[in-house]
């Protein structure tokens, strides 16, 4: 079976649609565009859609504080987060479960200058499930190739972030660079998702060197479906993400791969695509617990007070 207590970790067949969107300057047409994409890919029987980091704005630390929405005290009005109301009204229009990338969120203090980049995530009611704030912010400095430091302007959030989706399962939602921190991916696994979600936005650098592998080894080691949803490239915006959104299989195998345009990309999860590489491969019952300690029984934080909730 799926997972060590017998249950399978995927109830039934889900199929998933990850949309790789083209964003620009104006906020209020990005949200119509998404829109109008969360509806084709429902159209076509989605019932879980992502959307990319950053989908509401151009993505770069001089953008986060003049787009960025505040969430708090939750829910927000309208004129605080347009982009939350937008999200909710897709997924209830659409009867899907909505992971809607990701947004900039302003600390409701201003005084206080903080800045997260925010995941929501919405049912099929149009009601919020759970949010994640990027854990791992994107500081790198490679000679030659790129510079950049989120955390010039951004802070961390601070919790693994666990979704139940009714009828399917478990899914973990993180943001980007979180996809290089296994920790994370463990702990979700450990904890009977049945896929990983990372809206990211990796760059024409890193991106042909990592963002496939990165993908296929999350898969691989922890044997769930991963997906990861990148904006379109767009090389009049400052920042050039490298596209090529893409579904893995528990096998590691690439399901499904975008090129670097506007797409959307969909494959159909399998509850005995799981079973069966954890039957084959059976990591789970091999593991030395007496060698090395077990990530998943340590001290970890699923829960950020001051973060938006249900």
């Amino acid at each position: 079976m799926a997972t060590t207590s017998g249950a399978p970790v995927l109830q039934q067949p889900l199929k998933m649609a990850c949309v790789q969107l083209a964003s620009g300057a104006d906020k209020a047409a990005n949200l119509a565009h998404a829109r109008e994409k969360v509806a084709e890919a429902a159209a076509g029987g989605a019932k879980l859609v992502v959307l990319p980091e950053c989908f509401n704005s151009p993505y770069g630390c001089d953008y986060f504080p003049s787009y960025a929405e505040t969430l708090l005290p939750g829910p927000p009005s309208a004129e605080q987060s347009p982009s939350y109301h937008a999200l909710s009204a897709m997924a209830a229009e659409t009867r899907t479960f909505l992971i809607g990338g990701s947004i900039p969120e302003a600390d409701p203090d201003p005084a206080s200058k903080k800045y997260y980049n925010t995941s929501l995530v919405f049912g099929p009611d149009g009601a919020l499930l759970a949010s994640h704030r990027k854990v791992h912010l994107f500081d790198i400095d490679i000679p030659g190739g790129i510079t950049f430091r989120e955390s010039d302007v951004l802070d961390p959030g601070n919790k693994v972030t666990l979704v139940d989706l009714p009828g399917y399962g478990r899914v973990a939602v993180a943001i980007c660079y979180d996809v290089r921190f296994p920790e994370l991916a463990t702990i979700a696994a450990r904890r009977s998702c049945f896929a990983l979600v990372y809206p990211g936005a990796f760059n024409t650098t890193t991106g042909p060197l990592h963002w496939r592998l990165q993908g296929q080894a999350r898969a691989m080691d922890n044997q769930l479906y991963v997906a990861l949803c990148s904006p379109a490239r767009d090389l009049s915006q400052s920042y050039h993400a490298y596209g090529h959104t893409l579904v893995v299989d528990p096998m590691a195998r690439v399901l499904v791969e975008a090129d670097e345009k506007e797409d959307i990309v969909t494959a159909v999860l399998e509850p005995d695509a799981i079973a069966s590489t954890r039957k084959n491969i059976p990591l789970y019952s091999q593991r030395r617990f007496d060698v090395y300690p077990d990530i998943n029984a340590g001290k970890i934080s699923f829960e950020e007070p001051d973060a938006p909730g249900k």
